[in-house]
């Protein structure tokens, strides 16, 4: 991926464009998809519209009871415990995959927290990178055979607008010298989106091309540990709690995004990019307004992905998936999804 990538392509879907529109026609069948996150807000549209397609859908989650609740009408879904902030158990939850699955065709990364009280976990690693960024990381390092056994996976990598909060706090990522949530918030998705830079770098020598995006305003449960009140005085909804906020989307629209992603022709040969409103975003100016929209240049810039992949190698361990123009196989055409347009 190089900066003259990052730009629309022009695609026939738009930001009011839902999961069944960017879903129509295509046959999943055979395929298999992880879907963090898969059983509420954008992930539980995520994993309706997946396994309408025909897909078998794997969805880790941290409150399983919970998940298989939300799940109980979702045929073609598996629900398995796994704590994103839990590296051990998103170890373990990987080692369950491979004994199951001999392939992984879709890796979603949905799940995420927002703008979260200070907490410290592990070595007192900060809350919101470790479970937006480390815990997907991990994940992905671990699935990565799996990965390379499909033909032509796609990893789909939720991040935000909230990236142009800042760039990676290479002096401070664990916000030792005073935290501020919304700038860990940003730095979380800073981090999401330099993830699918580097392993796309890494992965498209097998066929496992990386996508990151956003996928739109949505008041969904990522909003939980934020006051009404606040959400009141930004605007995003009333005293009752209803969405009044410009440009908000409904959870349909917000995954379709991810789904375009997953799926579409059109990123055929491509990856490293960042997404939005169904297309390839372009880069965005210093300074300009958040909802402008577009992504920073320090996002999607592949050195810092590159040092961000090193410094989270040694924080966690994960096994290592190889280096960039050395791949261990040649590369193979991505599997034909059948209909639809995109």
């Amino acid at each position: 991926m190089t900066a003259t990538d990052q730009k629309p392509l022009g695609s026939p879907y738009s930001a009011a464009a839902t999961a069944e529109d960017v879903m129509a026609g295509h046959d999943l069948s055979g395929m298999t998809a992880v879907v963090t996150g898969g059983y509420s807000g954008l992930g539980l549209e995520t994993t309706r519209a997946l396994t309408a397609a025909g897909a078998r859908v794997v969805v880790p989650a941290r409150r399983p009871h919970v998940a298989r609740a939300a799940l109980e009408d979702v045929k073609g879904s598996e629900v398995i415990p796994m704590d994103l902030a839990d590296l051990d158990g998103v170890r373990s939850a990987a080692a369950y995959m491979h004994d199951r699955i001999d392939r992984l065709d879709l890796l979603m990364a949905v799940a995420g927290v927002m703008a979260t009280p200070e907490r410290r976990v592990g070595p007192g690693w900060e809350g919101q990178l470790t479970a937006n960024h480390f815990g997907h990381f991990v994940l992905a390092c671990e699935l990565y055979p799996l990965l390379a056994a499909a033909d032509g996976a796609r990893v789909v990598v939720n991040s935000s607008a909230g990236h142009t909060l800042t760039g990676i706090r290479w002096h401070d990522p664990h916000f030792r010298t005073g935290y501020d949530r919304w700038l860990a918030y940003g730095q979380a998705k800073t981090a999401n989106a330099l993830f699918a830079v580097h392993l796309d770098a890494l992965g498209q020598g097998d066929g496992v091309r990386a996508f990151s995006l956003h996928p739109g305003k949505i008041i969904t449960g990522l909003q939980r540990e934020m006051p009404l009140e606040e959400q009141f005085e930004r605007g995003w909804v009333d005293e009752h709690g209803q969405v009044i906020g410009a440009d908000f989307k409904t959870p349909a629209q917000g995954a379709a995004t991810g789904l375009w992603a997953a799926t579409s022709p059109l990123l055929d040969g491509r990856g490293g990019l960042y997404l939005e409103d169904c297309d390839v975003a372009r880069v965005s100016a210093p300074g300009t307004p958040m909802d402008d929209g577009g992504v920073r240049a320090y996002a999607a810039d592949p050195e810092a992905a590159a040092r961000l992949w090193e410094l989270s190698l040694a924080a966690t361990g994960a096994t290592p998936i190889g280096r960039p123009c050395e791949p261990t196989v040649p590369a193979r055409p991505r599997r034909q999804v059948l209909g639809g347009t995109s």
